[in-house]
């Protein structure tokens, strides 16, 4: 099994536009963050987490060419926005692609994107197959945890894939949904930034998530620019713990 991150940057990315900060002025490649998504291959099978703005580019720059299922963790554009882009998918793979997530989340994309939903008869469309899960399920022949979190008031999904899971835009997970997140050798989790944001995990509220579920390896994601320069925040992180960054290619 192979995780490459896509994306590890906010709704924003990194560079933000306009700014001069530090981190948006970096000429590391590390500090320069498209949205947040992933790709797990699993022996021929793609899946891929979240498919936000950057969805084309994202599969330019890691030479993709077909995709067996995406795993939307929740319906904020920077996490869906490049859905219309699965077209050349449908057309090459000769189908529809499976996309998983959580009933809130498809209402959502049925309402935000209607003209892929509705059932027109129009060639060209998209062509999705929505599934609504709370519980484990098969994608692409490979089984599936989801594991319920909040990003503030929303419920989302994060997903579990054998010694692996992905988490992000969380803020809370429950005591109970951490369980399924025990013995695993990478946990994905995303990080905002030093100071506590109302929505996603501080650098600290992850670090303590990370310690008390104590994964082989943690990597941070979903990182803005308020965290800092990638060479600065690495060297203060824990054993094990990895700031993630664009390309980044994990075995487990």
């Amino acid at each position: 099994m192979r995780l490459k991150f896509l994306g590890t940057g906010t709704s924003q990315g990194v560079p933000v536009i306009a700014c001069k900060c530090p981190v948006c002025a970096s000429a590391d490649p590390r500090d320069s963050r498209l949205r947040t998504s992933a790709l797990l291959q699993v022996g021929d099978t793609n899946m891929l987490f979240d498919i936000g703005p950057d969805f084309r580019q994202q599969m330019l720059r890691s030479g993709t060419t077909h995709l067996d299922a995406i795993l939307v963790t929740h319906a904020h554009r920077d996490h869906v926005a490049g859905i219309d882009d699965v077209r050349p998918l449908n057309y090459f793979q000769q189908g529809p692609i499976d996309l998983y997530l959580n009933t809130i989340a498809a209402d959502t994309l049925r309402r935000d994107y209607r003209y892929i939903f509705s059932h027109h008869d129009y060639p060209g469309l998209p062509e999705i197959n929505l599934h609504e899960v709370s519980a484990p399920f098969t994608a692409a022949g490979i089984p599936v945890v989801p594991v319920h979190a909040m990003h503030k008031d929303l419920p989302i999904l994060g997903y579990r894939v054998g010694e692996m899971a992905y988490i992000t835009d969380a803020n809370y997970i429950s005591a109970e949904e951490l369980t399924k997140l025990r013995g695993l050798k990478v946990l994905v989790v995303n990080a905002l930034r030093i100071e506590k944001h109302w929505s996603h995990y501080s650098l600290a509220e992850a670090l303590e998530v990370v310690s008390r579920l104590q994964p082989e390896r943690a990597y941070l994601t979903h990182i803005s620019h308020e965290l800092g320069l990638h060479a600065e925040v690495q060297g203060t992180l824990p054993d094990g713990v990895f700031l993630a960054y664009d390309n980044l290619e994990v075995k487990i």
